[in-house]
This record gives structure tokens, C-alpha cells and sequence, in this order.
């Protein structure tokens, strides 16, 4: 091709190891996402030929997507590469299922990021270069994306919120035709997966059809577009790092003072609320309803509850707060045995043993006890001053969020309520001081 004749090889060890000197103090195992076309070669052969000097400890992962005929000869063909290279490789089978109805392209990218979540890494190298930046704008730009997708790919992200593995991507900066000129140079092979050619789907399309044209007209386009997101990456983080400063006054641990959120002039709310969804993983609504959540934000008078549905879970408003709420998690009763620990309603129920702590452990010898949701009409006299009352008057009064107290974990022992998440121990059940006894704790999901 004519990027191939035109580029001279570029010298592709040398940027890698620039790429991962200085963030070897956070790691040093490298894995590449190795699909056996010609950048993943590339650099898989580069990593394998500095990684004695850096050093690491090198390995490749390889997604079988099973969507091609030639799936199971590109697996061993990366089996064969890696053993060449005396490099450990696992090899992993994934389904792709358009159920959601985005594509298959987007289909087999949530499948094999699904799959790379298994890597045991502390960095999982993607062969992405300057041209695939260029193609991820103009895809990013037809889809009407804001700044974050404008900005296409980051040169290092985390997998996702939360996660300790890193996404980099180490020729970032390299054109496609300098990656092939090196490859030719040293005699090496690599696959073509013959989806590439198929310009029905839109990243072929723009790579194939549109980006040849524009290169007619406008001398390398795709360094121009590449440049382009570099200049919008720049902006992203200046209005992350102004999100973070307005968060610090407007976001309590997973939930937003909405007097505080309110007062931000417009842009700025619109920016930390993204920034808060980005943070937690959760994908962004499309800008209209974003505006509209933002409308009626400004607009909800004291004491009012507005709920907004979102692909990840909901918004919600409850005591002039905002809660990120997951989708709920329905709850089944779960005997317990004495286990340290119980998974609930997403969350995890830990059980805590000491002197005068909790419910005292001669109340439940003998008893069989579960773990129960509401059902209504229960009673619990957490204040031993005070009479027992009705639950339902006891969760109106507690700053619990309603959304939470259809799945909250009540703890009985036979037929009596010993204890409430978030309300304490019936007085009747509560170990004395010095008295043997176990504290239920209940971590909840984020905003749960």
C-alpha cells in the first residue's frame, strides 16, 4: 500500500520501550490483547524484543470470538507465535450476543472487554495506532458523542471503575503504514480477517472508503484527526480536573448535596454530573435527556422525589440529595448458619463477634435464623427506653431512602425480629456489656 512505500521503518522496540519505562514502578506484567492481524503482531514482537532490557514478564491473550470460519487457525496461529517467542498465551472463547441490538461490531467489543477483565496483568497492551485513533473520531463525531468521545482513545485508562487493570496502548502515535513497513522489513506474517474488507460495517466504511478520499484532497488526514483528539483529550481533562474541584463541595460519598449541585452555573452541573456518572462506571444518557434531568434538577422544590431511569440503574432525589441508584436486586430469604458473611441485595451482610456487641449469642443458640426482607406489620423496639413500635414508623423516620428499604436484611432467630439494618438490635436481644454477641453489618452496593 502506499503508506507502506512511502514510510520508512520505524524503529517500533525503541517506542515501546519509552512507552513502558517509566510506568514500570506500577507493574511490570505486560499482557498484549493479541488477535493475530498485523498490529498486535507488531507489537507483541516489539514488547518480545525489549522485555530482558526493561525487563518484564511478558504474556499474550487472545479472544476467540467464533465469528468467522478462520477462527479456530488465527487461535493457533497465536498459540504458534507465542511459543516462537517462548511467551505464555491464554486463550479465551467468548460469545457474542447482539441481544441489546447495537451491532455486532459493538457486540464482540462488549464480549472481548468482558474477556480481558479475566487478565492477569497489571498492564494489557491494545496494538491501536494513529490510524484507528483517526477512524474512532470520525465514528465518535457521527454519533454526535460530546468531548469525552471526541477525545476517541486514551493512550492509558483503567479497564473500569474500580479495576487495578490498565488499558494502554503503546503505538498510539504510529501510522499504520509504518507499523506494516516494519513488520515487511523483518519478514513477519500476520492474519486478515476478512470482516475487514466488509465496508457494510461503519468503521470499514470510514477506513476503506472515506478516508482514501479525503487523503485526495487533504494531505494525511488521519495524522490531522489524530491531532484533532489529542488537542479535545487536552480539554476533557481540564474539565474533569473542574468537576473534581466542584465535587468536592457537592459530592458526599456516593451521593450529591443538591442545594450545593444547584447553585453550579449550568455548564458546570452538567459537567460533574457526567464526570459522577463516568466515575461509577455507568453509561452516559444521550444530551437531551441529560438536559432534561438537569431542567428538572434545578427546578424540584423542597421535599420533592423525581426519579430518572438510566441504562446502569436510576437517579433519584430524596431529602434534597441525589442518589445513584443500581437496578434492584430482588432478595430471598438465606438461612444463616453462623457465617461470617452473606451476599445481599448486591451488597454483603458481614456478621462481627465481640463482648457487649450486636445480639447476644445466647438468644440465637438453639434458634434457626434467616435473613428475611419486609413483609409488613413488624415491630422492633431498638431503643430499650422506648416501646416497641411498628417498623413501617420506624424506616419513615430514619433517613433511610425508601428505595432501599423494600430489599433491607432483617435478621430473625425462630419467629422473633432480633434485628434492622440501619435501626439496630431489639432491646430484648441485645448483649449486655461483657456479654458474648454478633454485630450484623450491611455494605450496600454504590447508592444503594
Amino acid at each position: 500500500m502506499a503508506a507502506s512505500r512511502n514510510s520508512p521503518p520505524t524503529d517500533l522496540p525503541e517506542r515501546v520501550a519509552a512507552f513502558f519505562a517509566p510506568r514500570l514502578p506500577q507493574g511490570r506484567r505486560v499482557c498484549v490483547a493479541l488477535s493475530g492481524g498485523r498490529d498486535s503482531v507488531a507489537l507483541l514482537q516489539a514488547l518480545a524484543e525489549v522485555r530482558a532490557a526493561l525487563p518484564l514478564q511478558l504474556s499474550a491473550l487472545h479472544v476467540h470470538h467464533g465469528l468467522s470460519a478462520n477462527a479456530d487457525a488465527w487461535a493457533d496461529g497465536c498459540a504458534e507465535r507465542c511459543r516462537s517467542l517462548d511467551l505464555p498465551l491464554q486463550v479465551v472463547r467468548v460469545r457474542v450476543d447482539d441481544e441489546r441490538g447495537e451491532g455486532l461490531e459493538a457486540a464482540a467489543r462488549r464480549a472481548r472487554y468482558a474477556a480481558f477483565a479475566g487478565c492477569d496483568a497489571d498492564w494489557l497492551a491494545l496494538a491501536h495506532h494513529r490510524d484507528d485513533q483517526a477512524e474512532t473520531l470520525l465514528l465518535n463525531l457521527l454519533r454526535g458523542a460530546g468531548a469525552h468521545g471526541l477525545a476517541a482513545m486514551p493512550e492509558e485508562r483503567l479497564l473500569a471503575a474500580g479495576a487495578s487493570l490498565r488499558l494502554v496502548r503503546p503505538l498510539l502515535a504510529t501510522a499504520r503504514g509504518e507499523i506494516e513497513a516494519w513488520l515487511q522489513a523483518r519478514g513477519l506474517t500476520w492474519i486478515d480477517d476478512e470482516s475487514n474488507a466488509d465496508s457494510r460495517l461503519r468503521r470499514n466504511f470510514l477506513r476503506n472508503d472515506i478516508l482514501p478520499r479525503l487523503a485526495g484532497i487533504f494531505p494525511d488526514p488521519a495524522a490531522a484527526l489524530a491531532r484533532s483528539a489529542a488537542h479535545l483529550a487536552e480539554n476533557v481533562a481540564l474539565a474533569d480536573a473542574l468537576a473534581a474541584i466542584d465535587a468536592a463541595a457537592v459530592v458526599d460519598g456516593e451521593r450529591l448535596r443538591l442545594a450545593a449541585f444547584n447553585a453550579l452555573p449550568a455548564a458546570r452541573r452538567g459537567n460533574l454530573l457526567r464526570h459522577h456518572l463516568r466515575h461509577h462506571g455507568w453509561r452516559m444518557p444521550d444530551a437531551r435527556y441529560l438536559g432534561e434531568i438537569l431542567r428538572q434538577l434545578a427546578a424540584a422544590e423542597a421535599g420533592a422525589a423525581p426519579a430518572f431511569p438510566l441504562d446502569d440503574g436510576a437517579l433519584r432525589v430524596f431529602r434534597g440529595q441525589l442518589f445513584l441508584c443500581p437496578p434492584e436486586t430482588p432478595a430471598a430469604a438465606l438461612p444463616w448458619h453462623g457465617e461470617a458473611e452473606l451476599p445481599w441485595a448486591g451488597g454483603v451482610l458481614r456478621f462481627r463477634a465481640g463482648d457487649g456487641i450486636g445480639v447476644r449469642l445466647t438468644a440465637l443458640a438453639g434458634t434457626a435464623c434467616a435473613i428475611r426482607v419486609r413483609r409488613g406489620g413488624e415491630h422492633l423496639q431498638p431503643d430499650p427506653r422506648r416501646p416497641r413500635r411498628p417498623l413501617k414508623k420506624l424506616l419513615q423516620e430514619s433517613a433511610l431512602p425508601p428505595w432501599q428499604r423494600g430489599r433491607l436484611p432483617l435478621l430473625w432467630c425462630g419467629d422473633a425480629l432480633v434485628w434492622v439494618a440501619g435501626l439496630g438490635v431489639d432491646a430484648r436481644y441485645a448483649a449486655a456489656a461483657g456479654e458474648a454477641g454478633v454485630l450484623p453489618i450491611w455494605e450496600t452496593a454504590a447508592g444503594g
